[in-house]
């Protein structure tokens, strides 16, 4: 067993390389391993939208960030303060305050800490302009709490963050799969095992720190810890994340923890592949809802389109269309806001229908039409008067309807009407391991395991039902400068 590294690092996403980039810096030899083959590195960050939720006082803070607004551009945006106290309020919200304190606390208390520390190993930001802001009398007007994107979006920072890594000297191997942790007798992680396309090897460490994603992409997980007909989900994302990080850690005692049956979706287009394209990205995602209506096969509304910003919706909503018959929804639009839709309905790849009618609509998407025509008609009698606004919730919506559409709610008669055939897209899972303030992973006996720590997506404790846009990414960031930071203390005795 032999190896001239500190710490490994098993993963190759955002949690990963902050955690690598956070060891080096701290003075470790870092090695990352990627059991995925180099062109599809990256894991699930390539396919996210790149959007960071932080917390800021101030306009002027999100400006030192990004660095080189011009004058105009500053004018011409409209940014609350996102506090402390609106992201803790927010996260508890979301997940029926089931969320870990102490760690909720930490991604809050640290967010814009590691937004600047990214900064400074070469992560560069820009405005969300086409996802996360309507323009208003002018100005464009950022809403829900999030308001900067990596830029280049998912694919953006993993390029940013691989260019971190190679020039602080980490080393990278790619189809080097983690199949289990070596540990000595009395309890220590010592290193991995590894198996590569030319055998296996035992790569000996001072500390390990796991950040390869969730087991989203393994339908036996899906279907065994979600339920029925999970093995039936589009994976957003990588197919490389298939649990065998967080199984490695199960099998030498580690505690499982957090929301085992819950997960981040999405709604995603219904002709998508099984798994991401890395050429589309995160082109799939269908986000614009709450400007329209949400139907079935059956021509019925199942959600209340407009009860928050999508930021904090969209998870609960992408999971609950898989319930419907045969795991599709429509989102419905009119030309009144068509306009408004998020670029990601205006690819190539898209499955979508256009008529002059409902009833025309209604038959080119294969919904039932009686239901459909029907549907509509009592929407837009329930709609009630007042000013609409997409930027803020504006309280615009209807009385008398079950599922009411509580804010942006418009009568739907504006020809030609376009409907979005969606399916539901599981983005990552929220079942993992217990971790202490450190990251160091926790056994079963509550204590914390020497030499092992964790990041990402195989955290549990923190998502629960539903989650905030923006703040995987930033979890990611926060838990792997941490996990990093401390594994490289460990393994250098400090």
């Amino acid at each position: 067993m032999t190896t001239p590294y500190d710490v490994i690092v098993v993963g190759g996403g955002n949690a990963a390389l902050c955690a690598a980039l956070a060891a080096r810096e701290a003075g470790a030899r870092v090695l990352v391993l990627e059991k995925a083959p180099e062109a599809w590195r990256g894991g699930n960050t390539f396919f996210t939208a790149g959007g960071f939720r932080f917390a800021f006082k101030s306009f002027e803070e999100l400006c030192e960030l990004v660095g080189d607004l011009s004058d105009e551009e500053k004018a011409s945006m409209d940014v609350s303060p996102y506090t402390e106290d609106d992201y803790y309020d927010d996260l508890m919200r979301v997940t029926e305050d089931l969320a870990d304190p102490d760690l909720a606390m930490m991604l809050v208390r640290e967010s814009q800490p590691v937004v600047r520390w990214m900064r400074d190993q070469g992560v560069r930001w820009i405005p969300m302009f086409g996802r996360q802001a309507y323009k208003v009398d002018g100005r464009f007007r950022f809403w829900g709490g999030l308001v900067l994107e990596a830029v280049g979006g998912g694919a953006g920072l993993v390029e940013m963050e691989y260019a971190s890594a190679a020039k602080a000297g980490i080393d990278v191997r790619f189809e080097a799969k983690a199949t289990r942790l070596t540990v000595e007798d009395r309890g220590a992680v010592t290193g991995v095992v590894v198996r590569t396309p030319a055998g296996v090897e035992t790569l000996a460490a001072r500390a390990v720190v796991l950040a390869a994603g969730g087991f989203e992409a393994n339908p036996e997980m899906r279907t065994r810890y979600l339920g029925r007909n999970w093995d039936l989900a589009r994976v957003r994302g990588t197919p490389y994340n298939t649990g065998e990080a967080i199984r490695m850690a199960l099998d030498i005692g580690a505690l499982p923890w957090g929301h085992w049956s819950g997960c981040h979706a999405v709604a995603w287009d219904y002709n998508a592949p099984w798994h991401g394209d890395r050429k589309v990205g995160d082109g799939f995602q269908k986000h614009s809802y709450p400007l329209g209506l949400i139907v079935n096969l059956h021509g019925e509304r199942f959600v209340d389109e407009g009860a928050d910003f999508r930021n904090y919706t969209y998870v609960k909503y992408g999971r609950a269309i898989i319930e419907q018959p045969r795991r599709a929804a429509f989102q419905i639009f009119d030309q009144k806001v068509i306009h408004l839709l998020r670029e990601e309905y205006r690819i190539r790849e898209v499955t979508k229908a256009e008529d002059a009618t409902l009833e025309g609509l209604a038959r080119k998407l294969e919904i039932d039409v009686d239901g459909f025509v029907r549907t509509v008609r009592e929407y837009n009698a329930a709609v009630q008067p007042g000013a609409y606004n997409p930027a803020i919730k504006d309280g615009k919506g209807t009385r008398g309807l079950t599922p009411p559409k509580s804010n942006w709610a418009l009568p739907l008669d504006a020809p030609p009407f376009v409907g979005f055939a969606v399916t539901t897209g599981i983005t990552f899972t929220f079942g993992g391991l217990r971790i202490t303030g450190d990251a160091q992973v926790v056994d079963a006996e509550q204590r914390p395991i020497p030499g092992l720590y964790a990041a990402g997506e195989l955290v549990g404790g923190l998502f629960y039902q539903n989650y905030p846009g923006g703040a995987g990414l930033m979890a990611g960031s926060v838990f792997g400068r941490i996990a990093g930071r401390a594994a490289a203390r460990a393994a250098l005795g400090r």
